[in-house]
């Protein structure tokens, strides 16, 4: 299943049926402040740098990865479940702010039905900010290099720390994690598994980077519980794909040579 990102929050803003259902969510999510977190089952606490949290009308909740001050690339799945979504993190002061989006695009093989049919999905979204994120979120540098089997990649995201809890969600974590081939080498997908944790709800569209810190892959989906098989998208072979959108933006993302 995609890893699955239900979580509260909102802003200030005209009394509208969204503005309603952020609000909630927004309400949620300052609680979370005073809860012991552990997003990234059996992670640790870790700078957010370059990821900000992507939620959606519906109550859902992802991680997302800055590659321009207004563009964020996610999982597919964490754009398809609604039509209205928010970019959100905190200020300096620690307050929450949350930022509209001008424009998305979802991967064209991006295939909702893909997990449950067995099918091959592209599960990659990018997102468009209406003003610029703060500077503290200096984009991301992605990785074309291969994922290669026993090698260890580092997940990071603000999901869950136990799953089916809310109240876990919502701190940046990361945990270094290798790659297994459970179905052989893929030149889409990577998987990661260690006997100390995994991905859990709200870590959707998360890093896996490589020892040097570039993004190789984002986290979309879950095999069984929280903590267990993780599988992440690589960019590498979208490529194409992100530059295009990313051109017709007038942005460009950064790559390691």
């Amino acid at each position: 299943m995609p890893i699955s990102k239900r979580r509260p929050a909102a802003r200030a803003a005209p009394a509208t049926a969204l503005t309603a259902i952020l609000a909630a969510m927004l309400t949620a999510i300052l609680a979370l402040a005073a809860v012991p977190a552990r997003a990234i089952v059996g992670g640790t606490e870790a700078p957010a740098g370059g990821a900000v949290m992507v939620l959606s009308s519906r109550g859902g909740v992802c991680t997302g990865v800055v590659l321009a001050p207004d563009t964020v690339l996610t999982a597919g799945h964490c754009l398809s479940d609604a039509r209205e979504h928010r970019v959100h993190f905190r200020d300096a002061a620690g307050a929450p702010v949350l930022v509209d989006v001008a424009a998305q695009a979802l991967h064209p093989g991006y295939d909702a039905g893909a997990a449950a049919a067995r099918r091959r999905s592209v599960d990659l979204a990018l997102l468009r900010t209406a003003t610029p994120l703060p500077a503290r979120f200096a984009p991301v540098t992605l990785s074309a290099a291969p994922a290669r089997a026993g090698e260890t990649l580092t997940l990071a995201g603000y999901g869950a720390a136990r799953p089916g809890d809310p109240r876990s969600t919502g701190t940046y974590r990361s945990l270094g994690l290798p790659v297994i081939e459970p179905y052989g080498p893929s030149r889409i997908l990577v998987w990661l598994k260690g006997a100390g944790g995994g991905a859990c709800q709200g870590d959707s569209g998360g890093p896996i980077a490589g020892p040097d810190g570039a993004v190789l892959a984002v986290s979309a989906w879950i095999g069984g519980a929280c903590g267990g098989l993780t599988q992440g998208v690589l960019v590498g072979p979208q490529r194409g794909w992100i530059d295009r959108v990313l051109d017709g933006w007038n942005r460009t993302a950064r790559w390691a040579q």
